[in-house]
């Protein structure tokens, strides 16, 4: 039960993590002077923003559920049960992005999701 309970964290943090970090990137756009004290400006500038700040504790804390999920579930387990993140990404990309996501991606997702909840099963 705590292993299944550590993966939805691990779901949930690294698709908010995902969604928050393209939102900012998609704001903030290419970086075009490269010159060295552009770039630090620029560095400085983007580490303020408070949708990167988010994304890097999303991530910080699914990393850390990561390791806690592996010391009480093996690999085999941990891996293919947080690849969930996969589907969510894809229909986040969607909905909330709307980004164009073809069939081939859809069918991915669903296989994924299909692998997923065979691990469910006992």
């Amino acid at each position: 039960m705590i292993a299944w309970m550590l993966v939805g964290v691990i779901v949930m943090c690294t698709v908010a993590g995902d969604v928050l970090q393209t939102i900012e990137m998609k704001r903030q756009g290419e970086v075009k002077d490269l010159r060295p004290t552009e770039l630090g400006r620029t560095l400085l500038h983007r580490l303020m923003r408070p949708f990167l700040i988010l994304t890097v504790i999303c991530m910080a804390l699914s990393f850390f559920a990561f390791m806690k999920l592996l010391t009480i579930a093996d690999l085999s387990f941990a891996v293919p049960a947080t690849a969930a993140t996969f589907v969510l990404d894809t229909i986040l990309a969607r909905v909330l992005l709307k980004e164009d996501v073809g069939m081939h991606r859809w069918a991915g997702a669903g296989l994924i999701a299909a692998g997923v909840a065979l691990l469910a099963i006992p």
